[in-house]
């Protein structure tokens, strides 16, 4: 089976480590012809939770060449229709492609495509690019989960042979209703990458603080009221329910919602939002997929969403250039 991943960056150049490492073909596909070259002549060096070294085989997109079983699509969401179109062309005939980007994406990727020709995939773990074919995995080892579904009643043929290529990693916990599951990731997205990329810091710096706790606090529970109201179930997350943890009606509740914060990330507390690094390199983020996510389907269920509203706008501004990622930006919420 020939297996591409194309957007590998931080998190596609430690998947395909893994996925090489445990002896399955794999092919990187990235713009970034510094980074191509040191994969292909030092090969994928990851750092940081864990240190090794794996040969891989890396292209930039105008290399890529006949047609593959499987196409793990790790790019940002911003050009997704020009890209799947595109990639349409080098999917065979009973190809797959398997996003893991944030949000909502499966919806106009098999618009293209076809809902049969689909797979989502969460992930539970990040990763950032320190140089080219150097990344760093910031999540703790036993952290590294993924979560693997179809959006159409039937699994595709190959869906056994992706939910293997993941397992080199980590383990992949099968959802029957995907689209829910969006939600579970889409509610830490917008809190703590949110938060990361408001702030210029990492998860655990977002939710230690108390001021910037209670904002990431807010953030999460208006991600509950809004499935509650559209009538949405969040699933649990690496075994834990989001929802029993971290929501709340009354004081007490609310106080031990703020008290678990930090525990509940604290696998993850040296992650930096990918909206984060985005910013960093003066490109444009995905909030609108993330945190938009959230206030587009608030207004369409007329849940109130005031402090997702406000991340979008902060990071637009800094986008413009009007704004910096720091924390002072506390203060426009």
């Amino acid at each position: 089976m020939r297996t591409a991943i194309y957007g590998a960056g931080s998190l596609g150049t430690i998947l395909g480590a893994f996925i090489a490492k445990a002896g399955m073909p794999i092919e990187l596909i990235n713009r970034n012809k510094a980074h191509v070259e040191a994969l292909n002549e030092g090969g994928a060096h990851v750092v940081g939770t864990m240190e090794f070294t794996q040969k891989v085989t890396a292209y930039t997109p105008d290399q890529m060449s006949g047609t593959y079983d499987v196409i793990f699509l790790m790019t940002k969401q911003q050009n997704n229709k020009e890209v799947v179109t595109m990639l349409k062309d080098y999917l065979a005939p009973d190809g797959v492609l398997v996003t893991f980007q944030n949000g909502l994406p499966e919806v106009q990727i098999a618009s293209i495509l076809g809902e049969e020709r689909v797979l989502g995939c969460t992930v539970a773990w990040g990763a950032t690019m320190q140089s080219p074919g150097v990344c760093e995995l910031t999540s703790e080892p036993d952290a590294l989960s993924f979560s693997l579904g179809a959006i159409t009643a039937d699994k595709h043929k190959h869906f056994d042979q992706v939910k293997l290529m993941l397992e080199a990693m980590g383990t992949v916990d099968v959802e029957e209703n995907f689209i829910v599951t969006r939600w579970s990731k889409l509610l830490i997205n917008a809190a703590f990458s949110g938060m990361s990329a408001v702030l210029g810091c990492t998860f655990g710096e977002a939710a230690g603080p108390k001021d910037s706790r209670r904002i990431v606090q807010a953030l999460i529970k208006e991600c509950i009221d809004v499935c509650a109201k559209g009538g949405i179930r969040i699933e649990p997350v690496q075994g834990k329910d989001i929802v029993k943890l971290l929501d709340y009606k009354g004081a007490v509740k609310k106080a031990i919602s703020f008290f678990i914060i930090p525990i509940a990330i604290r696998k993850h507390a040296l992650l930096k939002a990918s909206m984060l690094q985005d910013l960093e390199k003066g490109k444009l983020t995905e909030v609108d997929a993330i945190n938009g996510a959230v206030s587009d389907y608030g207004r369409k269920v007329g849940c109130p969403t005031p402090m997702n509203d406000k991340v979008v706008e902060i990071i637009h501004a800094i986008e413009k250039g009007e704004l910096k990622p720091c924390r002072d930006n506390i203060k426009l919420f």
